[in-house]
């Protein structure tokens, strides 16, 4: 899309932002409705990629660092969220949220991973989902101010079917038709604790997915006039600091 449209226009790029963002509501408030986990599930990797398509149509520095944050973030909160349901579907041979309850007294580790994955996609501070979606709202904000209850609601849905889910299925008396249910595998642990590390250390390091891309916009970004002879030339600060370096060059910095 960014090949497409650059350099954006607002003509082009209003009917994609404004379909985006309805989407985006609109598929949240989908996920209220749905009895089938892995349905909800799905709907919500839809709406959060809604808010990833709109910081990409923006195409300002910090909400593209916010969809990198945010796609990274979402896609390993998504598959823990799919490999979590499918734990449950290998004890209760169903997808219905319903049927599934009250698993948190059968398998409590299982209910703790069932709470990172679910915290982590309502974007619980200070995870690197809120910094993603931060960005995203910052950016979206600067370009229309109208936007921020979009937003708003958006982040506020998000956190209601999040919260649903998780409650639907540990929460309450676990129905008669579970008997014998296994419990949590070693295979099944590990895999959800490779999906939360990355995410931790993302969190601790944000630097690690948005350093190259905060260091390609700060060196896009004139900051230094350079005076060469009689002409005057817009540069950045590092490739003043290179000029500066060659012996056979004389020219002056300006800052401003």
């Amino acid at each position: 899309i960014t090949t497409i449209l650059n350099p954006l226009k607002l003509n082009k790029g209003y009917p994609f932002l404004m379909l985006s963002m309805w989407g985006m509501i609109m598929t949240s408030s989908i996920c209220l409705l749905q009895k089938d986990l892995k349905s909800l599930i799905a709907y919500s990797s839809v709406s959060h990629m809604a808010l990833v398509i709109v910081a990409i149509m923006i195409q300002t520095p910090w909400s593209f660092m916010g969809a990198t944050a945010l796609m990274i973030a979402h896609g390993l909160t998504s598959s823990m969220l799919f490999c979590l349901a499918n734990t449950n579907y290998e004890r209760v041979h169903s997808r219905t949220m319903i049927l599934a309850r009250g698993l948190q007294t059968l398998l409590p580790l299982m209910a703790t991973w069932w709470l990172m994955a679910s915290l982590t996609n309502l974007a619980l501070p200070p995870s690197i989902n809120l910094i993603g979606e931060l960005f995203i709202i910052t950016a979206s904000f600067s370009w229309s101010n109208i936007t921020i209850i979009l937003m708003g609601m958006n982040m506020m849905i998000t956190a209601l079917y999040s919260l649903y889910m998780l409650i639907i299925t540990q929460r309450g008396k676990y129905t008669h038709h579970i008997n014998n249910i296994k419990p949590s595998f070693t295979r099944e642990n590990a895999l959800m604790a490779l999906h939360i590390l990355p995410l931790l250390l993302l969190t601790l390091n944000p630097k690690m997915i948005l350093g190259p891309l905060y260091c390609k916009y700060s060196l896009m970004k004139p900051k230094i006039v350079i005076e060469y002879g009689n002409q005057y030339f817009l540069s950045t600060e590092k490739f003043a600091e290179l000029l500066f370096m060659l012996p056979h060059l004389k020219c002056g910095f300006f800052h401003f």
